[in-house]
């Protein structure tokens, strides 16, 4: 386990608040969001932003967790953490910004799952199903960032898509919050 610290209960309470209050404002400020969603995925400056916390909690989990035989290799694999960050800025300008989100949502699977692991409420699987959407879609925006740009265009299209997609989110934003307030205990 890399999280020791993390319970269901409290990450579910974090996560159906940022839910709720990512979705929220993205339908009360409908204009605003979409269009800075449209300018995401090549802004330097997000991609500068996401990658500097993508870089910090790497080396953070890589400082703290059990490398089991790989051990010999942290102090190497620290060193390595911000010369790639520092190298992603300096060579990879092309969907920046994606491909750090893609990096964030790889990491924050982990803890998600973690809370979630052999944890007997079955309302857990919310948990789970978002973790492994978010590592799947993490994938795909870091090896082919042009996917996000595509998605929130298909989103934009309609004013019914971005209706429902906002509204989906703050549901089951609704839904992880309920489930960590009445399901989920500390263990």
């Amino acid at each position: 386990m890399i999280y020791t610290f993390v319970d269901l209960r409290t990450t579910g309470f974090v996560v159906g608040i940022l839910l709720i209050v990512l979705h929220g404002v993205a339908i009360l400020h409908g204009a605003t969001v979409r269009g800075w969603l449209k300018t995401f995925p090549r802004s330097k400056t997000m991609g500068t932003v996401l990658l500097a916390i993508d870089a910090i909690w790497a080396f953070m989990m890589m400082a703290n967790m059990d490398l089991g035989e790989f051990s010999s290799y942290r102090k190497a694999l620290l060193v390595l953490i911000p010369v790639a960050a520092i190298l992603t800025l300096k060579f990879v300008d092309e969907f920046l910004a994606v491909r750090s989100l893609g990096m964030l949502m790889l990491l924050a699977a982990e803890p998600l799952l973690e809370a979630a692991f052999l944890r007997p409420e079955k309302t857990r699987l919310l948990l789970v199903v978002l973790a492994y959407a978010w590592a799947v879609l993490g994938m795909f925006y870091v090896g082919t960032p042009y996917v996000l740009r595509n998605q929130i265009d298909w989103l934009q299209k309609s004013d019914t898509r971005w209706r429902v997609a906002t509204f989906a989110g703050l549901l089951y934003g609704v839904a992880v919050l309920i489930s960590a307030a009445t399901q989920y205990r500390s263990a």
